[in-house]
């Protein structure tokens, strides 16, 4: 009797995790998926819409309560924000050339853009033209931004596509993530791919940000940062602001976790994803769930002070969904705008992130099927995340030579 006991109380434990046991399936509607992707984009655009007027503004403290914009309705239209923009761009590319893309193909594509960029992505669309293919054109010998923020604001994509499927995002990253940055940089946005597919299925943050960490080597800087928020968190779970002291005095004033820093390792202006990645996670652990003191957290903590909101909006909304989140947030929201340079606007670009997933799911060994009332619902395989190998902008690998032949140069300078 023990024994059988024993083994009906696992079968309901396995039933009640199965996002924890290797070779089970989850199950998401169709229906559900769309609500929480969507909910997840506009998300992005709230939040870099309402941080927008503080970005940079407050690089060396807290940005006090009284310079918090006040949120408008119309701050959610945010078609021509690199945070958004760049990584519609590589939707693009996945739609052209399909799943199985490869490096140089990606490449071509981001060379080809001409909306404005800065820092890693322009330094790397800048290698591209000038023939360095990838994953060249993201290394520190190439690119002096290779640890900057940016594929960290551009990686949501690869998580939203990848309901609960956390190798998506670690192999998307290997393609797009490395046409601009390399180590901690490239991590940042396995990382924060890795929360957003986490988010579809689990609403708390501690978990989705560990679920995040399982996407990176342990050895990194990045994961190092990242635990030790999850860790002054939890001893202190009520005072934020204690918490982001301590990031300061060990990611802001130490020389030995800038030292790749594109600004010089003491300069108060950080673009590193490092300490950006960890205000992420500040606003969504202090925030718990809310929306109003998410944003306003991972706002408040400065430097990157509208991309980091913009991330930690996504996530949290991707955990709401877009039809519960209030309409103060949406209703201004123009369904027909292009993001720039592309022709999608909100409702294509919906369109074509369901598209995809759907692909995603099947190739992983995944499932769409119809329930008993006929809604459709995907049964995705669980599959543990294998993190990318260990490398640190400040001791990289050799390069590896990538090149452009002269018929692909031609591709990008003829366009």
């Amino acid at each position: 009797m023990k024994k059988k006991s024993l083994t009906l109380s696992l079968m309901f434990l396995l039933l009640a995790i199965p996002w924890q046991v290797e070779g089970a399936f989850l199950r998401l509607s169709v229906g559900e998926y769309i609500d929480k992707m969507a909910g997840g984009w506009l998300g992005q655009m709230i939040g870099v819409g309402w941080g927008a007027p503080t970005e940079f503004h407050y690089c060396d403290g807290i940005i006090p309560d009284s310079a918090i914009p006040e949120w408008k309705p119309s701050m959610v239209n945010q078609f021509h924000q690199d945070d958004l923009y760049v990584e519609v761009s590589f939707l693009s590319a996945l739609e052209k050339y399909g799943l199985d893309i490869k490096p140089k193909q990606a490449g071509i594509s981001f060379a080809k853009t001409r909306f404005g960029l800065a820092h890693a992505n322009q330094q790397g669309r800048e290698n591209l033209r000038k023939g360095i293919a990838p994953p060249d054109s993201g290394h520190p010998q190439f690119n002096p931004h290779a640890d900057d923020i940016d594929y960290q604001i551009e990686a949501d994509f690869s998580g939203l596509i990848a309901p609960g499927l956390p190798t998506v995002p670690i192999k998307l990253g290997e393609i797009f993530g490395r046409l601009m940055n390399y180590g901690d940089g490239l991590y940042a946005g396995q990382f924060i791919g890795g929360m957003y597919s986490s988010a579809f299925f689990e609403k708390d943050m501690e978990k989705i940000v560990e679920a995040g960490l399982r996407c990176i080597p342990k050895g990194s800087q990045y994961y190092e940062c990242i635990s030790d928020v999850l860790k002054w968190y939890r001893e202190n779970p009520t005072d934020w602001k204690t918490t982001w002291r301590k990031i300061k005095e060990k990611y802001q004033e130490n020389p030995n976790y800038r030292r790749f820093s594109c600004s010089g390792p003491l300069s108060k202006f950080n673009i590193d994803a490092k300490i950006n990645g960890a205000y992420v996670v500040m606003g969504l652990l202090y925030g718990k769930g809310d929306i109003e003191k998410t944003i306003k957290i991972a706002m408040q903590c400065g430097q990157d002070s509208d991309c980091n909101p913009s991330t930690a909006g996504g996530i949290l909304f991707t955990t709401i969904g877009f039809s519960r989140i209030p309409s103060q947030y949406k209703e201004a929201l123009d369904r027909k705008a292009k993001f720039s340079g592309s022709d999608y606007d909100f409702d294509k670009l919906v369109e074509v992130c369901e598209k995809l997933a759907r692909q995603i799911i099947m190739r992983t060994g995944g499932k769409i099927v119809k329930d008993l009332n006929g809604e459709e619902m995907f049964l995705i395989p669980v599959k543990s995340p294998i993190p990318s190998r260990l490398e640190q902008s400040w001791n990289p690998a050799p390069i590896k030579g990538s090149r452009f032949t002269a018929k692909e140069m031609e591709e990008i300078i003829n366009d």
